[in-house]
């Protein structure tokens, strides 16, 4: 059986072709004649020109938008303005109908809200495909970077009796008939009972497991799903979502901001490399959303501006406390313009204070370091000072916060303190104390979600327009 080729490799041609077999789907179909074909290799279609006067009538009616099509032709320079190549079609064949009267991807704008209700579909347009494709590299490049520094990739556990972020908003995974719980005596549910013989949930992040393997193998990382019941129904939030989470022995937080650094930089740049056709075509559709929002809510960078902002400027390092200091005395916070205000050291930072210092006063990428203790997770570092934590965020424009990381805290006495002042059961983590008992040293490691990351490349503004099926309160469709 011939195999057909892609329309990305017949769009890059160096010459015209004998007989080649495209197949893909109907984009367009005007004149009876040109049939706009795309195959998901690329955001190009291929125009398919088509005999219509040789075409039975009952074939060319079957070419709808949506339909698959197998068409066979030759290979010849474009007549028409826009494309080097087309195909002269001799033989078509139609692979499966689409009725055109009930296919919701017409060939017009359609809003997000009504793509995100027809996700099984929305990867069939343009946005969706570059999209997809983009974070594809993506997750491709992440691999990539690690691997060729010699990380060791683990797959941490999926299900989980440890809560990383003491943080509670867990989804719990349990085989009890739900409608007849067993009771223990005191009257609560006996989790004896259930598959695991204790009460397990979908795991917030695989850092402490991470953390168990980097004081074997120096250096790992992990990158998989993670889960948060928290009831944020936010552009910014997701039930389920991916994470990117490295951890590495010996290294401290410089050598942890290092790492990230380097390796947010390395991803992008390997994105605007392979993607260039599809970034290019996110950054006109962005210009085009911004003309109809307010002047003053548009970006002020265009979309691959702001992929070399991050590229072409160092990350400006600042403590927290300076970053307290200079939002304090900022004009956004004297005249009230902040939503929330900055009154006094302890505060924990929002999106709008991470975007002032990274878009209106550093102008640069910013990573952000020793933060309160007590606005942070119990496993960081504790400094000298007893009240600051070795901790870092780093911040891009429009975004705010894309990371976040710490240098570990490797004392064993130092975090069995910890844990104790936020009631933390010990005996949940013997596992993770024992890594503190034989053979502990200095390590650190950081988190990054990756559909933030998708986000910021891509340009989107919800973050449920970078997953393929999103995970939200009251939405588990498909």
């Amino acid at each position: 059986m011939r195999r057909h080729t892609r329309v990305k490799d017949l769009l890059n041609s160096t010459n015209t072709l004998h007989e080649v077999n495209a197949k893909g789907w109907v984009r367009t179909f005007r004149n009876n004649q040109f049939i706009a074909l795309n195959d998901g290799s690329t955001i190009h279609n291929i125009q398919c020109v088509v005999d219509f006067e040789n075409t039975p009538e009952e074939t060319l009616k079957r070419i709808t938008t949506g339909a698959a099509v197998s068409v066979t032709g030759d290979l010849v320079e474009s007549k028409g303005a826009g494309q080097k190549y087309e195909i002269q079609v001799r033989k078509l064949e139609i692979l499966g109908d689409s009725d055109a009267e009930k296919f919701p991807m017409q060939p017009k704008k359609h809003s997000l809200e009504f793509l995100r209700e027809n996700a099984h579909l929305r990867v069939r347009t343009n946005a969706f495909g570059a999209i997809m494709r983009v974070r594809s590299v993506l997750a491709f490049a992440v691999h990539h970077y690690f691997q060729q520094k010699g990380f060791v990739y683990v797959n941490t556990p999926i299900i989980t009796g440890a809560d990383a972020e003491g943080a509670g908003e867990m989804f719990q995974v349990t085989a009890l008939p739900l409608d007849n719980l067993p009771k223990n005596e005191e009257g609560n549910i006996d989790y004896k009972k259930d598959f695991f013989g204790q009460h397990t949930n979908l795991t917030v992040s695989g850092q402490l497991e991470g953390e168990t393997f980097a004081m074997a193998l120096g250096q790992i990382y992990t990158f998989g799903p993670t889960f948060r019941a928290e009831n944020s129904n936010t552009s910014r939030h997701l039930a389920e979502f991916w994470m990117i989470e490295p951890e590495v022995a010996f290294n401290n937080l410089d050598d942890n901001m290092d790492l990230a650094e380097d390796f947010i930089q390395y991803v992008i740049k390997y994105a605007m490399d392979h993607c260039a056709d599809d970034l290019k075509f996110l950054e006109g559709r962005l210009l085009e959303e911004e003309k109809s929002k307010p002047q003053a809510e548009r970006s002020e960078m265009a979309l691959l501006e702001k992929l070399n902002f991050v590229l072409e400027n160092n990350f400006k390092r600042v403590s927290y406390t300076e970053a307290i200091d200079i939002l304090r005395d900022c004009t956004p916070n004297k005249k009230k313009k902040f939503q929330y205000l900055i009154n006094e050291w302890g505060a924990d930072l929002q999106s709008e204070h991470e975007r002032y210092l990274v878009e209106k006063h550093f102008k640069s990428p910013v990573i952000l370091f020793d933060y309160p203790a007590n606005i942070k997770a119990f496993y960081m570092r504790l400094n000298e000072d007893g009240k600051t934590v070795r901790a870092m965020d780093i911040l891009f424009p429009g975004i705010g916060e894309i990371v976040g990381g710490s240098q570990r805290e490797e004392r064993f006495d130092v975090l069995v303190e910890k844990m104790k002042a936020l009631g933390i059961d010990e005996e949940e983590l013997w596992w993770y104390l024992d890594t503190r008992k034989f053979g502990s040293a200095v390590h650190s490691g950081f988190g990054l979600g990756f559909e933030r990351l998708v986000l910021f490349v891509t340009g989107m503004t919800n973050i449920r327009d970078v997953i393929a099926f999103p995970r939200t309160p009251q939405n588990a469709d498909f």
